[in-house]
């Protein structure tokens, strides 16, 4: 017996895999660099040197924009799980179960409500990681129920829009939500609350086709996915081949259907100003808006374990 091979290179293997994350290094997907995790968490999740911008769980978005990282969970309503008791390759009741233990959420969205630069406002973020940010039942429920605490509150309400549509698994169901969320968005507008939205990398399908695109102002993070249906999707039933770019956030700042580009480290200063402006709270900056910007004007008008 080899003492060497058979018994200390095996221990030293084992050492090492224990100590090595899975996730250790990040493999950017537009250049494919290596990077190390820790670099881009404490970058906001921006790759450092391409500027490509990841994907951004709920509570590390809370975390970027509320003041002192701190705010008050907005308790969601209750919904059935499986309305439809659906199952295709899997139970849909064994995926909810696997995304809530992947996310740590109920569902896929999440609602806060802190302060930004000491304004008041309400925040709901779409987590793409629970089922593809996917809107059903209990994320429409979430949307309005957070509108409606904007209009309770009198405070602006923020939404991170991300999200491949409407959820299969809930059909007709999961569909009404559009409607539903775009009534509570009226409401909101009736308040004369601003509403504006975030849409990050992707916001697609149903979520682009209602609430999503109802903001007053309609913000982009640099190259982000947004549309109805996918660009490959449109080519193949067109027939035809789509302008470079196409869907892009960029892109769509050109032909008018966002108002801003804004690189995700400017982000919460833009938010502050825009909601100071909207709401014409108190120490509102003179110049806040970057030249060629297009903002839609308004008519006049924690603790993180804490539950509201």
């Amino acid at each position: 017996m080899n003492w060497i091979s058979n018994v200390v290179r095996p221990k030293i293997r084992g050492f090492l895999r224990r100590d090595v994350p899975e996730n250790l290094w990040i493999k950017c997907p537009d250049t494919g660099q290596l990077v190390f995790y820790k670099d881009v968490e404490a970058n906001q999740f921006v790759i450092p040197v391409s500027n490509y911008h990841m994907r951004m769980g709920a509570t590390a978005r809370l975390k970027s924009v509320f003041d002192g990282e701190t705010w008050l969970d907005i308790a969601l309503p209750d919904v059935p799980s499986d309305p439809l008791k659906f199952r295709d390759e899997r139970r849909y009741a064994d995926r909810l179960r696997d995304a809530r233990a992947k996310t740590g959420l109920k569902d896929a969205v999440k609602l806060g409500l802190g302060k930004l630069d000491g304004l008041p406002v309400v925040i709901a973020v779409q987590d793409f990681d629970f089922m593809g940010g996917s809107l059903g039942m209990a994320a429409g429920e979430a949307i309005i129920k957070g509108l409606e605490t904007a209009v309770q509150k009198s405070t602006p309400f923020i939404l991170f829009a991300a999200s491949g549509g409407a959820r299969m698994q809930e059909g007709i169901l999961s569909l009404m939500q559009m409607p539903r969320t775009t009534i509570a968005v009226q409401n909101l507008r009736a308040a004369r609350k601003p509403y504006i939205v975030v849409l990050t990398n992707p916001t697609t399908g149903g979520v682009t086709a209602s609430y999503a695109m109802l903001g007053d102002i309609h913000i982009a993070e640099p190259g982000a996915l947004i549309g109805f249906a996918g660009p490959r999707v449109i080519e193949q039933t067109i027939r035809e081949k789509l302008p470079e770019g196409f869907q892009k956030a960029e892109y769509l700042k050109e032909h008018g259907m966002v108002d801003m580009v804004v690189h995700r480290h400017n982000l919460r200063a833009t938010l502050s100003r825009l909601c100071r402006i909207l709401t014409k709270a108190p120490g509102t900056p003179a110049a806040t808006i970057e030249p060629g910007d297009k903002v839609t004007a308004l008519e006049p008008a924690g603790d993180r374990a804490s539950t509201l």
